[in-house]
């Protein structure tokens, strides 16, 4: 790294993330996606843990979600020292679950999941509702049968993972069996899970994050923090471009870039006590090896931008 206001923030930002400040600034984490690293077959350019993990400690986040299976190594053990060697913590992974075919028993892949967590310390299970398909641009209806099950397994899951001490939670997300406002609506209904606070797919989804966290604070108990081009947005849940599509036209943004209410939903969350993780994800689509900065330009645009929330409201 040179000696660019990169590293001179750094330097600031770090004291701050681990200092006298609000508890809650020692709970920002990153998301590999945030570099282009996705599940997704084809997705984008996929880059190497090492730059991902030393580019986080760089923004001096304090920790990352593990990213997709074989992003990071298998072995907990492997995992845990990967992890201790770049000085991050361990928040959990986002878990894509078939979650509403009856006779499809989501549990044995989550146990198997479970069983890491222990050497990382990991403590949050995402788990998301996929529909069997590959990707996020399309998905099947769901009939009542199918949400009885899916109801059923989140509560299911929920509970394999606290007899473990893991939080699960569900996040709402473009193109899995729950997106938009009316489906988080039957889940909060008709589950007890917690849920993951994604300000951008729930917006792109059609739910005002904000609103949401105003009426259903003790529900939250993690975050995804991105910003959103709602014209984009508006897009893709018309139908004129795919989710993918506009991932690539750059529909996610650093935090204040955007049009996510974030200062809001920073405000109505630490009033109530939040005490979850803060995960910067801005969904990228990398089309080649990046530059020096690459996507580290936008994580530190949005690390600065949620520090100054959290002093404020602090």
């Amino acid at each position: 790294m040179d000696s660019t206001p990169h590293g001179t923030s750094h330097g600031t930002s770090h004291g701050t993330a681990h200092g006298d400040a609000a508890g809650a600034q020692q709970r920002i984490a990153g998301a590999p996606i945030t570099w282009g690293v996705c599940e997704v077959p084809g997705w984008g350019h996929q880059l190497r843990p090492e730059r991902v993990l030393r580019e986080m400690r760089e923004v001096g986040l304090a920790a990352t979600e593990f990213g997709p299976e074989g992003f990071l190594p298998s072995e907990p053990g492997a995992r845990a020292e990967t992890l201790r060697r770049h000085g991050l913590h361990a928040v959990g992974g986002f878990t894509p679950l078939l979650l509403h075919v009856p006779g499809a028993d989501p549990l044995p892949r989550a146990e198997a999941l479970l069983a890491g967590y222990d050497a990382t310390g990991a403590d949050v299970l995402v788990l998301s509702a996929v529909t069997g398909q590959e990707g996020y641009d399309s998905r099947p209806e769901l009939d009542e049968a199918g949400w009885k099950t899916l109801l059923a397994n989140l509560d299911r899951v929920a509970g394999l993972a606290a007899e473990r001490g893991v939080r699960a939670v569900l996040h709402p997300h473009v193109g899995t069996m729950v997106e938009n406002g009316e489906e988080v609506r039957r889940v909060m209904e008709g589950s007890a899970i917690s849920l993951c606070l994604d300000t951008g797919h729930l917006l792109v989804g059609g739910t005002d994050p904000a609103e949401l966290t105003r009426q259903a604070p003790e529900r939250i108990a993690h975050t995804h923090m991105k910003d959103v081009d709602a014209s984009l947005a508006a897009k893709v849940r018309t139908g004129r471009v795919s989710y993918t599509e506009a991932v690539r036209d750059g529909m996610y943004r650093p935090l204040g870039a955007g049009d996510v209410d974030v200062e809001s939903i920073v405000g109505h969350l630490t009033a109530t006590g939040f005490e979850g993780w803060h995960v910067l994800e801005q969904d990228t689509v990398l089309t080649g090896e990046p530059g020096a900065h690459g996507p580290l330009d936008d994580a530190w645009t949005s690390a600065e931008h949620l520090r100054t929330l959290l002093t404020r409201t602090a």
